[in-house]
């Protein structure tokens, strides 16, 4: 049998600790001496074993497969191998084919086809220590970053504009870069005119002597896109996801910033303009036979006709359907709103009386909230003469006082909530009304970017059935159409979900 060495370290800790490379070859080649093993092959791994791609291991996966004759893989101890149990996999099904014999130095453990359950027992607790400490690991960063962004400190590399800086007590840190900070703001200003597309404002600073630090290569259009959109130059840095406020100094103000942003959201409605063509349905339909969008196509120089994006590969669906067949059950549904004088009173009693139960409910949550809220009013007030007169501690009033802190914000967000409701209650119901007595004359008089508005607000749901649209209609309007037809007003129901001829 012939034996394959591997040594990995990860860090430099490891290094220190006698855990070098050198030092675990020098140990796996005296025990292969001692067990008269001859060596075929060994390699020294410097990455990290959490890596999802291990080109190294990958090699000897692949010479293991190969190889003739029961290969014995040797390594100093089992989180030397492999931190996770993905590897198990693949080295128990060697095992178990006798291809493969695993020896472990540290743990004083062989593992092979004879293997018994203890053994492999000793295996897997070993591979999940290793995954404990890499879990552990990570553990541990998320907790340094989330007190570094609680202090206002970015946990990563400066953006251009600033530079990362070592101090005297060992220290890292963020500074203003006094030689590319005033560019970084002569580009907000630039940007916010109008006049300037990432690519030509990137070329334009660029000719300025804007450059990245400390490569000094050229600002790429990317990055300038990267730099217009970083709310870290005004006070703020954005970390998964978040906004949190940080301690450096600034470079622009926030007026500056938001005056860019908008020339950037006036950039691509001016781009969408001068690309996209007004289709009512466009991105709106989706093929019911594959799932793929349909697609608008103007035919004989005037006609608009649908058809699926998918209709060349696999897709059955190869129906092309005018835009006017597709109104006509729009049409049909929006007419279908449209109530007499005598229901539309009728409905204004059934939402009043709605209203008046809301109203009921919502008085009564409201003082259930507001007797909360003086409740934790008078035991912060309590606390705070307990502490004054030493009652309770510094440490435990904070501890204490934090968590009435966090109930009070969870109280008025339930209060706001209740306001909010109220107030697109009556939003609502004067929307519904005012739009079911009109919706097609309202459609049919609009522009194609209204049409859409009005498509989204009333329905959802749109997909094509051979030659058939079929869509939902929306609640409330679904239950505008109920009311017309039941003389019940139903703002739970939904359409059903079918073609309308």
């Amino acid at each position: 049998m012939k034996a394959i060495i591997l040594a990995r370290v990860s860090t430099k800790e490891q290094m220190e600790e006698g855990q070098s490379i050198p030092s675990q070859v020098r140990r796996m080649r005296e025990y292969c001496e001692h067990k008269d093993i001859s060596i075929l092959k060994e390699y020294a791994i410097t990455e990290s074993s959490t890596k999802d791609v291990r080109k190294e291991f990958s090699n000897i996966i692949e010479m293991i497969e190969k190889s003739k004759e029961p290969v014995a893989l040797i390594t100093d101890t089992i989180d030397r191998l492999q931190r996770s149990f993905k590897e198990s996999v693949i080295l128990d099904g060697f095992r178990r084919q006798e291809k493969l014999e695993l020896h472990f130095l540290r743990e004083n453990l062989v593992l092979n086809k004879e293997s018994n359950s203890a053994d492999l027992l000793r295996w897997d607790m070993g591979v999940m220590f290793a995954r404990s400490y890499v879990l552990q690991l990570g553990d541990n960063v998320k907790r340094s970053i989330q007190e570094k962004l609680s202090k206002g400190e970015f946990p990563g590399k400066a953006y251009v504009g600033y530079k990362n800086i070592t101090k005297e007590d060992g220290q890292k840190d963020i500074i203003l870069d006094q030689d590319r900070q005033h560019f970084i703001k002569k580009a907000f200003e630039f940007y916010a005119t109008g006049k300037y597309s990432f690519k030509s404002l990137a070329k334009k600073m660029n000719k300025l002597g804007l450059t990245n630090y400390p490569s000094k290569k050229n600002i790429t259009t990317s990055q300038m896109h990267a730099i217009i959109k970083n709310p870290f130059y005004y006070g703020e840095m954005l970390y998964t996801g978040k906004l949190f406020k940080h301690r450096y100094d600034t470079i622009i103000s926030k007026h500056l910033f938001d005056q860019a942003q908008k020339v950037i959201d006036g950039y691509n409605k001016q781009n969408y303009k001068r690309t996209g063509k007004p289709y009512i349905f466009r991105g709106m339909i989706k093929c019911a036979e594959c799932g793929c969008a349909i697609t608008p196509e103007i035919k004989k120089g005037k006609y608009i006709y649908y058809h699926c994006t998918n209709f060349h590969e696999n897709c059955n669906n190869v129906n092309w359907v005018r835009e006017e067949k597709l109104l006509k059950p729009i049409k049909k549904q929006l007419q279908n709103m449209r109530l007499s004088k005598e229901a539309v009173k009728k409905l204004k009693v059934e939402l009043r009386k709605i209203h008046e139960s809301e109203q009921d409910y919502f008085k009564q949550s409201r003082k259930a909230l507001e007797r909360k809220l003086s409740t934790i009013h008078n035991r912060l007030q309590i606390m705070y003469e307990d502490r004054l007169d030493k009652r309770i501690t510094t440490q435990e009033y904070d501890k204490l006082c934090l968590t009435y802190k966090e109930e009070e914000e969870k109280i008025m967000d339930q209060l706001n909530g209740h306001s909010k409701a109220n107030q697109d209650f009556y939003i609502t119901a004067g929307t519904i009304i005012d739009l079911s007595q009109r919706a097609w004359e309202l459609f049919e008089s609009s522009e194609v970017e209204e049409k859409v508005q009005i498509l989204n607000f009333v329905f959802q749901n749109f997909s094509l059935e051979g030659k058939n649209l079929v869509f939902q209609t929306k609640n409330p309007f679904a239950g505008v159409i109920e009311y017309k037809k039941t003389g019940k007003w139903l703002p739970g129901s939904d359409s059903n979900r079918r073609p309308i001829d």
